[in-house]
């Protein structure tokens, strides 16, 4: 796969096609940016702005606040290639995101999409 190629399209061009995948599926575009936001760090204004300059994948990565500390919890199978395998830093984010997306559009709950641990159980 030409890596550079990916890194280099702009994201503003791929993210209305999840948020199409996730609308078809009875999503909205509220939780495709959601989920976006989780993975990335961004705010909703720093988002839309990522947006509207059209930065390419690389980019919208290098300047994103911060990967989530649970984003390694993203495994399995995207594009017929395991997550957990792919070498590349950038490529596995891409992945992350795409498989996030996925997720989303299958129907998985926002909870376990967003990685979110149940609260430990107390006994008295």
């Amino acid at each position: 796969m030409d890596h550079q190629r990916v890194f280099k399209m702009s994201f503003a061009s791929v993210y209305p096609h999840y948020v199409e995948k996730a609308e078809r599926k009875g999503r909205t575009k509220r939780e495709v940016d959601a989920v976006i936001r989780w993975l990335t760090g961004y705010s909703q204004r720093q988002l839309t702005a990522q947006i509207r300059k059209r930065r390419d994948f690389e980019a919208f990565f290098d300047e994103a606040p911060e990967l989530h500390p649970n984003a390694p919890l993203i495994t399995g199978v995207i594009c017929g290639v395991r997550i957990e395998e792919i070498e590349h830093p950038l490529m596995r984010k891409i992945r992350y995101l795409d498989k996030l997306v996925d997720e989303l559009a299958k129907g998985r709950p926002m909870e376990k999409i967003l990685r979110v641990s149940a609260p430990p159980t107390t006994s008295r």
